[in-house]
């Protein structure tokens, strides 16, 4: 079995004050992705921020104190990525694969574009530019697992208010119609809805209100993979028990042995 975590942490200093790798370490997962980290990699000196056994790896923006993802792996990789080509969202840290051999697992944070226009026609330049990637990823013979906050809910499913919502970034009809392009035309696979296709799965809620309180939520992070390893997936958990960001962590267990 090989299990993978994916969680936006909303700063990695304060999910593990909330006691995000005690959890982490009982789930014994065997690659964890990290969004928004909010940290540069030398101020990490506690030694929680290399969990004993992994090989850890931290993608950090120029600007600190903001965006950053990371990657934790039991298994050596024969290569670690730190970007996708595009220097305006690779200069933000909003990119790093491991490549194990015979899979690859990114970890990846799609910008919001929740702050106004600016950052939405943002947002519209990396899906652009990521879709071109994702076309590269398509044609590897290799299987790969694309973990991250994807800051869009895909279907009405995946929000608890979706009628409101429509003209909100993150909701977009053009943002969806990306999404179906993703899942559609290039046979990416929604790994979380082929063993759960339940309404009211959603794995951030907003600070406001009592958005938590109420599950009022999205479905923005995800685990998207290569129609290879669709048949692989046994199970999906998002948990609940304990807030660490607001977002929850996203596990998956594949069926999948790591061959050395």
């Amino acid at each position: 079995m090989f299990r993978v975590i994916s969680l936006n942490a909303n700063g990695i200093r304060a999910a593990a004050r909330k006691g995000f790798f005690e959890w982490m370490a009982k789930k014994k997962p065997d690659v964890v992705c990290i969004q928004e980290t909010k940290a540069q990699e030398h101020q990490l000196t506690d030694p929680c921020f290399s969990p004993k056994g992994y090989h850890c790896f931290y993608e950090d923006a120029v600007k600190k104190g903001y965006s950053g993802t990371a990657i934790y792996s039991k298994i050596k990789p024969k290569k670690v990525i730190r970007s996708f080509g595009m220097q305006e969202f690779d200069d933000e840290g909003r990119y790093l694969e491991v490549q194990l051999g015979g899979i690859n697992v990114v970890s990846t944070y799609l910008p919001s574009g929740s702050s106004g226009d600016i950052r939405q026609e943002a947002k519209y330049r990396f899906l652009d530019g990521f879709m071109k990637h994702l076309q590269k990823i398509r044609r590897r013979r290799s299987q790969t697992i694309l973990c991250g906050d994807w800051n869009i809910a895909h279907k009405q499913i995946d929000i608890k208010n979706w009628r409101p919502n429509q003209k909100n970034s993150g909701f977009l009809p053009e943002e969806r119609a990306w999404m179906d392009e993703v899942f559609d035309r290039e046979k990416f696979v929604d790994a979380f809805r082929v063993v759960n296709d339940a309404a009211e799965q959603y794995t951030w809620w907003s600070n406001r209100g009592r958005a938590w309180d109420n599950n009022v939520g999205w479905r923005l992070d995800y685990q998207v993979i290569t129609p290879g390893l669709r048949e692989q997936i046994l199970r999906t958990d998002i948990y609940k028990t304990e807030r660490f960001s607001d977002h929850a962590p996203l596990t998956m267990d594949y069926d999948w042995d790591h061959d050395d």
